[in-house]
């Protein structure tokens, strides 16, 4: 339900209908008669979409982001939805779905023992029909030891939340340029040794325990990145 409720806030935005802030969450839960847990996991669907901004004390106000951008990546919330638009959806293609063993490589990046079992994830991913993204992601199995080809199809981190109960309290974001290997670039359907932005996730749950590591190889044209801060001045 809180899904529908979410596209439906992210529709009242687009056309207009909220501009300057949401409702309070007292008023949204009487406009759509759920419960307060409901309108707040609403919200936070829309806040994953780059959409609003949470003003401690003041409330959900909605971000100023460029119309004509189709993608904007929400570096504010880690690995959320990287899309803004309600009228707009991703769908993945899983290339690759096994279990590995952690390299020295892989397993200093995740913090673990070398030789610790990972799942490796690569996906495909469309923005209504066009490439999008090369994405590359691995999971441990002593966090996460069922990962379903659906989820991998879908929502992987909804589905280690309502799983799990892992839900990211940190993530560590680096974008970088990456020179696609000849995997990549067939994969890609791009020439190769080509250059595109390249973001690496390292994900935390619960108390700084990492659980996912990822690369995505950005290929969509009208790619943007939002970012909230804000800054303490102190005399």
């Amino acid at each position: 339900m809180y899904h529908d409720i979410a596209e439906q806030i992210i529709e009242l935005i687009n056309k207009g209908v909220f501009t300057r802030k949401l409702p309070t969450e007292a008023e949204l839960m009487r406009r759509y008669s759920v419960s307060r847990n409901t309108i707040r996991r609403a919200i936070d669907l829309v806040y994953q979409r780059g959409l609003i901004r949470r003003v401690q004390g003041s409330g959900y106000f909605i971000n100023d982001l460029p119309n004509q951008s189709k993608a904007i990546v929400n570096l504010s919330v880690g690995p959320g939805e990287t899309m803004h638009g309600g009228d707009y959806h991703l769908s993945s293609k899983v290339v690759t779905f096994d279990k590995i063993i952690a390299d020295a490589t892989l397993a200093a990046r995740m913090r673990v023992d070398t030789g610790s079992e990972l799942y490796r994830i690569v996906r495909l991913r469309d923005l209504d029909g066009e490439r999008y993204c090369l994405e590359e992601a691995y999971y441990l199995t002593t966090i996460a030891p069922v990962i379903t080809v659906e989820a991998a199809n879908h929502s992987i981190f909804d589905f280690l939340a309502e799983s799990y109960g892992i839900r990211v309290s940190s993530c560590e974001n680096y974008i970088g340029m990456t020179t696609l290997s000849p995997d990549q670039a067939v994969v890609l359907q791009e020439k190769s040794k080509q250059q595109f932005l390249t973001l690496t996730q390292l994900n935390y749950y619960g108390n700084n325990q990492v659980f996912n590591y990822s690369t995505t190889i950005f290929v969509y044209p009208d790619l943007r990145f939002y970012f909230l801060s804000s800054h303490l001045q102190s005399n």
